[in-house]
């Protein structure tokens, strides 16, 4: 039980429980725009293409209608959802790429005798004893 505590201190500590937060309250408010979207803009679209009529002819189900418009407006609402919130993903994710990038590691100082990896600074070589004047430098 105390690992699981400790885990979670960690968890918070890292801000991903922000993170998560800021993604349900924006993934809350957006999803009503995509629904508005697909609702009043794509629906109505969908029922004057296709005459105006939502029921299947030769399919009878007692006391209820097929809406295939519904149908496709919640696929068309479910792809809108799924790429902004990858938009938004892959843009934090790029994000926080940019500001975690370590500077890049010197080049590795070598011995100009044996061509071995040696410490900067070194004025003899610890592989092959050869004298590096001026010292190693990168």
């Amino acid at each position: 039980m105390s690992r699981f505590m400790d885990e979670f201190k960690q968890f918070i500590a890292r801000g991903n429980v922000m993170d998560m937060a800021v993604g349900v309250i924006v993934g809350g408010a957006f999803t009503s725009v995509v629904t508005s979207l697909t609702d009043d803009i794509i629906n109505p679209l969908i029922t004057f293409l296709t005459g105006g009529g939502a029921e299947v002819s030769g399919l009878v189900v007692p006391g209820t209608s097929i809406d295939f418009g519904a149908f496709i407006s919640a696929i068309i609402n479910f792809f809108i959802t799924a790429l902004i919130v990858f938009i938004l993903v892959r843009g934090m994710n790029t994000l926080h790429d940019l500001t975690t990038h370590e500077a890049p590691k010197a080049a590795p100082v070598v011995c100009p005798h044996c061509l071995e990896e040696v410490k900067e600074g070194a004025t003899r070589c610890p592989h092959c004893g050869g004298e590096i004047p001026g010292g190693a430098h990168s």
